[in-house]
Formats: structure tokens, C-alpha cells, sequence
């Protein structure tokens, strides 16, 4: 009865090893087979073919192989995609009481970075002979044993594995003895020397024996040992287990001195032969000794060691209980001691590939990492999960059993975060729960997706005219928040012109810098503002572009002198001698190209002397301050000094001839050809010169048409004309005159009947006007 239960125990045992086989084999991408001892370069496989890797790109993209233990058994040519052995294996000692040996490798691609799980198999080869812990084994028994009777033998040793691990034993021929052994998923567990006959000391005190242990490996080895059997003649009651067979637990990491079980055997004998004690059995593993301890007297077995479930989950105690006698008898027991596992380890992680650095536009899913986490545990205590304690983008997720990929789970931003320390924990199900925890610095590497920035958008600058060219008139200053290549800022005009002319002719950039110079010697009577665009451009790989409009302002300076016109020198003016004080005598008129308070006129006489005339500083009115007398010259030369405001100041003289006449006599018109009218010049007088230009003819008809119906009420008009002297404010700020600038040299004598209007803006218009102007006169003259 206990020897089937004994049998469906280890049938239940082998399914689920089998079981598990099945699931390492159905969980790997690609599996081989190789047998133990094969040297360096044997094939294995063509890993890049059967993973579906293009041979061309395996060097590029550095395929390599990692294994579980560091150890680099398989090496991988990246010339054909063949795997081949590295280092010789010796499977006894890689997977030591492990029926199925595999190597996982992870096979790692990168650019993008892949991963796939191969598991090699070492197939057993028949490189060990079985071998018995001992050449020669005494066996003491009574001649008082009965037939039937059996003695446990110890089973030699053979590391290798299926049919190259021991299959059968031999017993050299004997009339007493023969050999019984009991197989146990295919493998001999026990051994057993029987009694065929009851012993006779006085025919035979001594038997000696040769047992034999055969391998099923081809070719087939053997290992020998000699059994001494010596008959004594003594108890003829041996020590009796309540059971032949027990069983128990203890859990791993047990305390010393704790019990694990408790055997009693009884012998039928009285006195001293009766007496039992325990002791190990001689065919108990050196393991076993060291783990546990035995009672001799009480027959507790107690926890010696340390008791490590991933070391040993089972242990095997055979144990003798043996009398007091003068011929002691031995009874036999098996104890079977299974380790309940307990939660004593924590995981283990290893990052078997780290892609770094990462591209901020990589997208979602990108893989960063590889871990590969193991837990020694059995059950829920070795099952692993997996997490990223930091609130980073990026998450882990289960790839193969045991391993787990770090990918990107959110938008990455070099500006606004280059680096990332991520902490990732590994922690099992247990109870309690270990963990274990690893940091991974992720690097984020820079694509060009920012355009450079002006600090500012728009500017403006003021250059002063008669600037020397060549010299430096601005600074543009963008930046890019982009790293290497993508902040590099080069800088340029977009195209434009300036009245036609590109505008390229008339300031330059230096693309390194942005200093802006200026080409040429600028006029702020030609040019007074202008507008530019400058273009800031990084070097990225798809360059990316902003722009500044810079607003450029002329400065007048003082460098035009005021001016009369030519029509002034000399000029005589004829002035009755009735005239009384405050008599307008005339009024002068020059003009500056400047603007704003470089344009400001004021004017006075250059030597006042004693003449009884006085000027305006502002409007040049040349006034009558007393009565002539007789004493008064009947001419006077006045030289007038017409002075703008600006620094340094500039000058202009003329002379004005002042004539006394009597009351009633007639002036002479040709000593007035000086005098002009300044009146404003409305829209209709400036499309009336553009139309004398094209056709003079009817430009004169119209004219004398015109001067012809003024005629008459010409007194009245001269009273009218008064000078409107108009300051107003220009586009850079400061003051100037207007550029139509009329001037007028006005006599009040009652016989001038002509108005000379002049054009100070285009000068070859003021000439043509002066030309066509005067020919009108004559001939209303």
C-alpha cells in the first residue's frame, strides 16, 4: 500500500516537471539543442535567419547576446548571423540535480532597439562513470535473520542524466544473496542486498561480493565496489519502525534547534538488547549531516544549518535504529523532508540594454531600457511586478516572463527638461513583499523644433547724416533655446529697396553676429527713414527662421548753411521818403535744407550802425523805426545776415539796396525783379507748373490770361500777403519748416504790380518757374 503511494507521488511530481519543461520551451522565441562539451566555434543555430534579421544590418544595428549569469557561453558572428559555442559547457556542473538544462539568452538589437529570448538546451552526453562512495562496504547480519530479509545498499553516483545516468546493477553470483532495486522516474533511488536463504555461520562466516553499476550511455560505463558480508551469531530481534517510510516539513530559514520530527522504534528484545539507538543511515548524503542533527537516544531530528529552499527543496534521511546487543541489530526507516519556501529574497534586476540618449521627438512606445528581474522564490513569492516610482514619461511594460521594457509614455521636451533619473522597483508578492530598487539616468537629446527669438520683435534706431561708411550702426540679438548645431544663429536682410535700389547697397549684416553696418554716408535730405527685415536662421538639419523689423530714422545734423535766393543779390528797393515809422519797407527770406532747429532761421544786420531801419529776427521784416530826415542818405546798402540754430551755427548774407524816392514818382520795375511772392502754394499752382513744363504755350496763354484779370485788384492783394511762417513737427521728433518753402521780397510802393513765386524743394522746377515767371512779367510790363 505505502509503495503505491509511493508511486503516485512521484508520478504527480513528474507531470509537473514535465509541465514546466513544456512552458520554458513555449515561452522562448527560438530554441536549440546542443550536447555538453562542445567546443569553441561549434554551430548552433542561424540566430539572425530564424529571427527574421537582415544579415546586412545585424553589424549596425550590434546584435548581441546577453545571458542570466554574465557568463558568455554563445557569441554571435555578425559577418554570416551564425551563433556558435564560445566556451566549452560541462552540464554537471552548469544545472547540478536539474533533469533539464537550458541557457535563456536575450538576443538585443538596436536603432530601434529590439529584443528576442532564445533558450539553448544542453543535451546530456555520457562523460561520467557511475562511481560508488566507497571501494569496499562490511555489512554485518546475524545468522539469525530470516530469508526475505533485506539490507539497504548505497546507490553510486552518476552526474549525467537519462540513459547516461546509472539503469541497472549486478550482483556477482551467490547463493545467499541477490540484488533488488526499485526505479523512480526512471532512476534507481534505492538499492537493496536480499537474503535468498538463512545464513549458517559455521558453514560461512564471511560472503564477499561485487556490485556493479551500469550506465545506459553509449559507449556503456561502469563503476564497482566490493561488499564484505560477515554472519554473526547474535540478536535474532532486530529494531522495528512504526512506518517504513515518513514524512514531514520545515520551513526554510528555520531556526537552529528546532524539531522537525520525532521516530520510535521498538525491538522486541529484553535487557540490552533491547536498547535502541538512532543514528544516520551510512548511505545519508554529507548534506544531510550538515543540515540536521539526530537524537541517538531520543530519536529528534532537529534543525543543525541553514535551511535554503532555493539551495535543496527536499531532503532524504534514512535513519538506523540500532539494539544494545552483543550482535546489534539494525532496523531502517526513510524520513522525507520537504522545505516549505518562504519570502527571503528579494528581487534581482538587471538592465541588459540602456538606449540613451533619447530623441525628444521619439514617440510613444520607443524603447528605452531592458530589465531582466529574477526571484529565486518559488510561487507567489517569486512572481514579480514591476513600476516607475517617479512621475517621469515613461513606463515599464512586461516583455518575456521575467523581463520588462522601459518605453517613452508621454511628449518629451529637451527645453524643458534634459535629463531624467528614473528610479524603477521591482517587488514580489510575498508576504511580506521585498523589493528592490535601481536608478537609470535618461538622457533627452535635442532635435531642432524652436525657431531662433529676437529679444525684440521690433526696433528702432536713429543714424546721424554725413555718417562715415563702414561704420557700425546696430546689434540684432536672437537666441535659440536649442542645443549644438540646432542654436547655431546665422543672420541676414531679407530683400527689399529704397526708392528702387536694393536695399543690400545700403547697409550689410555680419551672419555671425548681427552687427549691422551701414555702406554708404546717408543724407537726411534724400532719405529719412527706411524699414528692414532681419532674418534670424538656426543650422538645424531642417532650419528653422524668425524676424525683426528695425525701423531706421535719419538725424539731421547741421551741415546746410541757409541760403538766398540768387534773386536777392543785390537787391534795391525803392521807399518813399514820406514814409512814417513802423513802414513795412521789405521782407527777407532764406532757407535751409536742414530741419527742426538746424532749419530755424533768425536775422539781423551785420553792422546796425545808425540806419533808421530796423529787422525782424524772425519773420526778416525789414521796418522803418523813424521818419527819414534831411539829413538821411538817399541810399542805403544793408547787409543782412540770415542765422539758423544749429551747432555749430551757419550763416548766409545777403545786401539789400534801399532807395529813397519822392512822393508820386514812378518805381522803375527793373529794380524790383528781385522782389518775390511767398505766398503758399496751393495743389492747383503745383499741377499748373507741371503743365507750363510739358506745354509752355499753353502755360504762357493762361498766364497772361490770368495776370491780366489781377491786374486790377493787385492793391489789395499786397496788403493780403503776409508770410506764414509754419513749423511743424517731422517723423523723428524734432521741429522743421515745411518743404514748401515760398519766398517773397515785397515792396510797399503803389506802382510794383508782379509777384515772383519760387520752388525751394526741386531745383530744376525753381529754375524753370524763375525762367518761365519772368518772361510773364515782361510782357504784362
Amino acid at each position: 500500500m505505502l509503495r503505491e503511494k509511493d508511486l503516485k507521488a512521484k508520478c504527480r511530481l513528474l507531470h509537473l516537471l514535465l509541465l514546466h519543461m513544456f512552458l520554458d520551451v513555449a515561452l522562448s522565441q527560438l530554441h536549440y539543442i546542443i550536447p555538453e562539451e562542445s567546443k569553441h566555434g561549434t554551430f548552433v543555430g542561424r540566430i539572425a535567419q530564424d529571427l527574421g534579421l537582415d544579415i546586412g544590418e545585424i553589424n549596425f544595428r550590434m546584435l548581441h547576446v546577453v545571458s542570466r549569469d554574465d557568463k558568455e557561453y554563445f557569441q554571435v558572428n555578425l559577418q554570416n548571423g551564425i551563433l556558435f559555442v564560445k566556451e566549452t559547457i560541462d552540464r554537471e556542473m552548469l544545472c547540478q540535480n536539474t533533469p533539464f538544462c537550458t541557457i535563456p539568452l536575450q538576443v538585443i538589437v538596436d536603432k530601434p532597439v529590439q529584443m528576442y529570448r532564445v533558450e539553448i538546451e544542453i543535451e546530456d552526453i555520457n562523460d561520467n562513470s557511475p562511481t560508488f562512495s566507497s571501494i569496499i562496504n562490511n555489512v554485518l547480519i546475524s545468522e539469525l535473520i530470516p530469508a526475505g530479509s533485506r539490507f539497504p545498499l548505497k546507490t553510486a553516483i552518476d552526474p549525467d542524466l537519462g540513459t547516461n545516468s546509472i539503469t541497472n546493477y549486478e550482483l556477482s553470483p551467490s547463493d545467499y544473496f541477490a540484488l533488488d532495486f526499485q526505479k523512480y522516474m526512471n532512476q534507481i533511488r534505492s538499492l537493496e542486498l536480499v537474503l535468498k536463504k538463512s545464513l549458517d555461520r559455521e558453514k560461512q562466516s564471511v560472503h564477499n561480493l561485487i556490485l556493479t553499476a551500469y550506465d545506459g550511455g553509449n559507449p556503456r560505463l561502469s563503476g564497482t565496489t566490493q561488499i564484505i558480508i560477515n554472519v554473526e551469531d547474535l540478536n535474532d530481534n532486530a529494531p522495528l519502525f512504526d512506518k517504513p517510510f515518513y514524512q514531514c516539513s520545515v520551513t526554510e530559514n528555520a531556526s537552529k534547534g528546532s524539531l522537525i520530527f520525532k521516530l520510535n522504534a521498538t525491538d522486541l528484545d529484553k535487557g540490552k538488547n533491547g536498547e535502541i539507538s538512532y543514528e544516520f543511515g551510512d548511505i545519508v548524503m554529507e548534506e544531510v549531516t550538515r543540515v540536521f542533527s539526530l537524537d541517538k537516544h531520543t530519536g529528534e531530528i532537529r534543525v543543525k544549518g541553514e535551511i535554503d529552499f532555493e539551495k535543496t527543496n527536499m531532503y532524504e534521511i534514512q535513519v538506523d535504529a540500532i539494539d544494545n546487543g552483543d550482535n546489534p541489530m539494525v532496523g531502517h526507516c526513510k524520513v522525507l523532508v520537504t522545505v516549505v519556501d518562504v519570502n527571503d529574497n528579494p528581487p534581482e534586476m538587471t538592465i541588459t540594454s540602456l538606449s540613451v540618449p533619447v530623441s525628444e521627438d521619439s514617440p510613444q512606445g520607443t524603447t528605452v531600457a531592458i530589465i531582466s528581474i529574477h526571484d529565486r522564490d518559488s510561487g507567489s513569492n517569486g512572481k514579480v511586478q514591476c513600476h516607475i516610482s517617479e512621475q517621469v514619461p515613461f513606463k515599464v511594460n512586461p516583455a518575456f516572463m521575467g523581463d520588462f521594457s522601459v518605453t517613452v509614455n508621454g511628449p518629451l521636451d529637451r527645453e524643458k527638461k534634459d535629463d531624467y533619473e528614473i528610479t524603477i522597483t521591482a517587488r514580489d508578492e510575498g508576504s511580506p513583499a521585498l523589493s528592490v530598487s535601481k536608478s537609470i539616468r535618461v538622457i533627452i537629446s535635442d532635435v531642432n523644433d524652436n525657431a531662433p527669438q529676437f529679444i525684440q520683435p521690433s526696433d528702432t534706431i536713429f543714424i546721424k547724416e554725413n555718417n562715415a561708411p563702414g561704420s557700425y550702426i546696430y546689434t540684432a540679438s536672437a537666441y535659440d533655446p536649442d542645443i549644438g548645431q540646432n542654436s547655431f544663429i546665422t543672420y541676414s536682410i531679407a530683400d527689399g529697396n529704397i526708392d528702387g535700389i536694393p536695399l543690400s547697397s545700403y547697409i550689410s549684416i555680419n551672419p555671425e553676429n548681427g552687427k549691422i553696418f551701414a555702406l554708404v554716408s546717408f543724407d537726411h535730405e534724400q532719405i529719412k527713414y527706411f524699414q528692414c527685415h532681419i532674418r534670424a536662421t538656426d543650422a538645424g538639419l531642417s532650419p528653422l527662421s524668425s524676424n525683426q523689423t528695425l525701423n531706421i530714422f535719419t538725424e539731421d545734423i547741421n551741415d546746410n548753411a541757409p541760403m538766398f535766393s540768387p534773386l536777392y543779390s543785390p537787391a534795391t528797393i525803392m521807399t518813399p521818403k514820406s514814409a512814417q515809422a513802423g513802414y513795412l519797407v521789405a521782407k527777407i527770406r532764406a532757407v535751409d535744407l536742414d530741419s527742426g532747429y538746424n532749419a530755424l532761421m533768425s536775422y539781423n544786420f551785420r553792422d546796425p550802425g545808425k540806419d533808421p531801419f530796423i529787422i525782424s529776427q524772425l519773420t526778416g521784416e525789414i521796418i522803418l523805426k523813424r521818419s527819414f530826415v534831411e539829413s538821411d542818405n538817399d541810399e542805403y546798402r544793408l547787409q543782412v545776415v540770415a542765422k539758423d540754430h544749429g551747432e555749430p551755427v551757419m550763416t548766409a548774407l545777403t545786401q539789400v539796396i534801399i532807395s529813397l524816392v519822392e512822393p508820386g514818382e514812378r518805381v522803375n520795375l527793373d529794380n524790383f525783379e528781385l522782389q518775390s511772392n511767398n505766398d503758399d502754394f496751393s495743389t492747383t499752382n503745383i499741377y499748373l507748373v507741371v503743365a507750363i513744363c510739358i506745354i509752355s504755350s499753353i502755360f504762357l496763354i493762361t498766364l497772361i490770361a490770368f495776370t491780366v484779370l489781377r491786374w486790377k485788384k493787385y492793391r489789395e492783394e499786397v496788403n493780403d500777403l503776409k508770410e506764414s511762417y509754419k513749423i511743424c513737427s517731422n517723423t523723428g521728433g524734432s521741429w522743421m519748416y515745411s518743404q514748401h518753402t515760398q519766398y517773397r521780397v515785397c515792396s510797399n510802393s503803389h506802382q510794383t504790380k508782379n509777384d515772383l513765386i519760387v520752388f525751394t524743394p526741386n531745383r530744376c522746377v525753381l529754375n524753370m518757374c524763375y525762367t518761365l515767371l519772368y518772361k510773364s512779367r515782361n510782357i504784362l510790363h
